[in-house]
């Protein structure tokens, strides 16, 4: 085994795959897609922080701020078998692990809100109520990129939503720290996806979904505070 060969193996498969080249694409689900609270737009309009533009959460601002995220692995679950003379491990399902991806966290705590308005649609923390999974679950797309920024492989999240926001820690120590959010998210299962149905699931995924009576009745909302 020369390093003729395994430059030619490497070659002929166009190159190594590098672990910073890849892109995160999803639309989160209508209760959180609108950052339509009106005390926050009242405290930014106060502050001269607000920015129209964020009223809605863009796909493509998630994707530029997720800084770290995994292709999850999966293990199948075995039961012990005992033959004759041997035991042996017999297969009967499979567990696909959870997904942590870690978000840049800008000055109006972008991702964090985001994120937290949609685990509220899950668990309304302040009724204990229990959401419906098909209003709160989408899909999640996460691709290799080659050095060209060409998708060489992706995976699908099938009904995906948050289960943990970690901590975020403050300190007088760290004082050119970057702050970030790290989430956790669960999923039915993933898919492997090729160049072509990896391109096409993006796509969809980026397409929000949401009723525009919703967003009216936010906005007859913001209108009766002023």
């Amino acid at each position: 085994m020369s390093i003729d060969n395994l430059k030619s193996i490497i070659g002929k498969r166009g190159g190594l795959a590098q672990a910073n080249r890849f892109l995160t694409i999803f639309t989160p689900p209508s209760q959180s897609l609108l950052n339509l609270n009106p005390l926050d737009i009242v405290g930014r309009l106060a502050n001269d922080t607000f920015n129209a533009k964020s009223l809605i959460s863009d796909p493509r601002d998630i994707a530029f701020l997720c800084e770290s995220t995994q292709i999850p692995g999966r293990s199948l679950n075995t039961l012990d078998f005992q033959a004759e003379r041997e035991t042996l491990k017999m297969p009967n399902g499979f567990i696909d692990d959870d997904v942590t991806m870690t978000f840049l966290l800008t000055n109006d705590f972008y991702m964090k809100d985001m994120i937290e308005g949609w685990m509220s649609s899950i668990i309304d923390t302040e009724n204990y109520v229990a959401g419906y999974k098909s209003n709160y679950q989408t899909d999640i797309v996460i691709q290799q990129l080659n050095n060209s920024d060409k998708t060489v492989y992706g995976i699908k999240l099938l009904n995906a939503y948050p289960i943990n926001i970690a901590a975020i820690e403050l300190s007088n120590a760290s004082e050119n720290t970057v702050q970030k959010v790290t989430v956790t998210f669960a999923y039915d299962r993933y898919v492997p996806e090729n160049t072509v149905t990896s391109s096409i699931s993006a796509a969809v995924s980026a397409i929000p979904n949401f009723e525009l009576p919703s967003i009216s009745g936010g906005l007859k909302t913001i209108r009766s505070l002023f």
